[in-house]
């Protein structure tokens, strides 16, 4: 064996005992370290590849955007409030109006309930959804 390390240049054949284990570093679980010898742009900070506009340029744009943000926001409002007027003048009331949006939500959660059940009829039957509506006198549409 000791023939064999003289003839060969690594320690490859070389026992376990007699390698020594490369240095390492102490252990972070869960990170990764790079290996020495790898380029400086892995081990360097961080640089985003968008240029960084001057500090004054970004406070003046991100003022500006607020501003526009604002504007939008008032547009919102202004219609909002032309739609309830409208509602108003044809004579809905905010009370009738929750009470039919309550009820919608009502309407929707029994159909949810009722499609979830074709559904799975449809599932012990092993045909679509589809065939199940002429049976219950639905259609298509509904």
């Amino acid at each position: 064996l000791a023939d064999l390390r003289v003839l060969s240049p690594g320690h490859a054949l070389d026992p376990p005992a007699l390698q020594t284990p490369p240095k390492r570093g102490p252990r972070t679980p869960g990170l990764r370290r790079t290996q020495p010898g790898l380029s400086k742009s892995c081990r360097g900070a961080f640089r985003s590849p968008r240029p960084s506009p001057k500090s004054g340029q970004a406070d003046r744009a991100s003022e500006d955007s607020l501003h526009l943000d604002i504007q939008k926001l008032k547009e919102k409002r202004d219609m909002l409030d032309k739609e309830i007027a409208q509602f108003i003048a044809e004579g809905y009331s905010v009370d009738e109006l929750e009470d039919h949006i309550s009820q919608l939500h009502e309407y929707n959660d029994i159909k949810d309930a009722g499609q979830m059940l074709l559904g799975k009829l449809a599932v012990i039957r092993g045909i679509t959804t589809k065939e199940l509506y002429p049976e219950f006198g639905l259609d298509m549409n509904d």
